[in-house]
């Protein structure tokens, strides 16, 4: 029986994985041709993570929908995102027929940390933020992943300044070593809302209030004219610090509490 791609890939050093994979062919690829390459390389073991409040997200499902109407889809539920959040993902099973694969933290996770630290430590300091991350986020992500050899993100190098090179195809060390593809990676964010006038792509009611990005309620808000597309989340903190964790390596994350 042969080697599962994820197998085969972990088995070479990194250069040599990059190799096996073509990296360098990728960059001149467009969206559409990294997603079939991902489809056809890893089938059912190709998962997109959508978070249901970025349009980026929704344009990779209206994708791969079109290419494979059986590609898999996953959400991150923290168990603090506004309802607006809740009321697409029901318009997003309406709409294409799939089944979303919800993901939820480990409650007793959640309940140590809450007791501990309360529950909105996320704004007492940097360290206490990418706990709950962690704890919400990062955590059943790392466990969830665990069981595929790829996955799909909707990070665009225009975003932040901590993904400014972001390439199209990767080798995700912090999460076994699988393959992550961000086909959005060259994409500007008028290139991503023309994609979703065009094909008619539900996305976040609050992206129309001022939302370019959602995430928990408690630690996003609208944007001001002229300001960062991402200044809505985590906005009480430096640029640089304001990630998750589940886009960085290990290292990157931070320690913690």
């Amino acid at each position: 029986m042969s080697a599962s791609p994820a197998r085969e890939i972990n088995n070479l050093s990194k250069d040599r994985r990059l190799d096996w994979m073509g990296q360098r062919r990728f960059e001149s690829m467009d969206a559409a041709e990294i997603l079939g390459w991902g489809i056809k390389k890893f089938g059912r073991n190709l998962v997109l993570s959508c978070s249901f409040g970025a349009p980026e997200g929704l344009v990779l499902l209206d994708m791969m929908q079109r290419l494979d109407p059986g590609a898999r889809v996953f959400t991150l539920d923290t168990g603090r995102l506004p309802q607006e959040t809740y009321d697409l993902m029901d318009r997003v099973r309406e709409r294409y027929g799939v089944a979303i694969e919800v993901v939820f933290p480990d409650a007793r996770a959640v309940e140590a940390m809450t007791r501990e630290h309360g529950l909105n430590l996320f704004y007492e300091s940097v360290e206490k933020r990418l706990l709950c991350c962690r704890v919400r986020k990062v955590e059943p992500l790392r466990r969830y992943l665990d069981g595929v050899d790829a996955w799909v993100s909707g990070l665009r190098r225009e975003q932040n300044v901590t993904r400014a090179d972001t390439p199209k195809v990767e080798i995700d060390e912090a999460h076994g070593g699988i393959v992550k593809l961000n086909p959005l990676a060259d994409w500007s964010s008028e290139r991503v809302w023309s994609y979703v006038r065009e094909h008619g792509v539900p996305v976040n009611r609050l992206h129309a209030k001022g939302y370019p990005s959602v995430g928990c309620a408690p630690c996003s808000r609208a944007v001001r004219p002229g300001e960062d597309l991402r200044a809505g989340r985590w906005w009480w903190e430096r640029p640089e610090n304001r990630e998750c964790g589940i886009h960085l390596d290990e290292e990157a994350e931070g320690s913690g509490i």
